[in-house]
């Protein structure tokens, strides 16, 4: 007969393999996806900037060739704000977090893409509203607490012609697609996102010059992505993103690779 102390230890054993069990069956569920969507644009010095200078604020210079050092090597600088990139709190409001200084578990995060294309096309200077919201979740089910929110607007399609990606009028003036301050005041408070992301160069709309959302969204504690790409090829719920930015001490932002998981 089993000894009350030999019954103790074989509980234990059996409760001790059966939350390991539990524990595996969780990690692997949890990192478990069937494709993975890249939505970064490629950086070099032929992409967008905002200023549209022929000029490009990114330069890479060999530093080591495998013909004459042995190995391959470059030097490169660029713009915080250039290419698919992040914006840190910081960027609008003094105080606030860095790029360096994110939280880490604000970078991997439930992935909402709010597709807005059809409204977009043919008004460049559409503003994406609570109303898109509410038709898109009466679609999907209500947006889920501390998602990423990225709108796709189709303007990524632009990329490869910088005067059409920033559409600039003969004022100089930029038009392209961007959130509300409504939109925006009613995700980071009533959704609670952790960020806001579009495919264009900025989540403020592009005549807009008093950066609103900017304000509010870095005032609240929340990043934005910018100049997203490939966003139809991304599930409009349900896909997990990984946000990897420079980790840029003291950095208003900079060059980030968004993926996209998708179970």
């Amino acid at each position: 007969m089993y000894s009350w102390k030999t019954l103790a230890i074989s509980l234990s054993l059996a409760l001790a393999l059966f939350l390991f069990a539990q524990r595996r069956a969780a990690m692997t569920d949890a990192g478990s996806y069937s494709n993975v969507v890249d939505l970064t644009h490629e950086l070099n010095d032929h992409s967008p900037n905002w200023e549209g200078t022929d000029e490009s604020p990114f330069h890479a210079k060999e530093t080591g060739t495998i013909e004459h050092d042995g190995y391959y090597a470059r030097s490169f600088s660029t713009e915080e704000h250039y290419g698919t990139h992040i914006d840190a709190p910081a960027h609008f409001a003094r105080g606030m977090w860095t790029v360096d200084r994110l939280p880490v578990e604000r970078l991997v995060r439930p992935l909402v893409v709010l597709d807005v294309h059809d409204n977009a096309a043919g008004h460049p200077d559409y503003e994406i509203s609570v109303k898109d919201i509410a038709d898109w979740e009466s679609r999907n089910g209500e947006i889920p607490l501390g998602a990423v929110v990225i709108a796709y607007t189709g303007w990524d399609e632009r990329w490869s012609s910088p005067n059409a990606f920033r559409n600039a009028g003969v004022d100089g003036v930029m038009h392209f697609p961007g959130y509300s301050l409504e939109a925006a005041m009613f995700l980071v408070k009533t959704r609670n996102v952790v960020a806001l992301g579009i495919d264009t160069m900025s989540i403020d709309p592009g005549a807009n010059k008093t950066f609103p959302v900017h304000h509010f969204t870095a005032n609240a504690s929340v990043y934005q992505l910018e100049n997203v790409a490939n966003l139809r090829s991304a599930p409009v719920s349900g896909a997990t993103i990984v946000v990897a930015p420079i980790k840029l001490e003291d950095g208003s932002g900079g060059p980030a690779r968004l993926l996209a998981l998708v179970k």
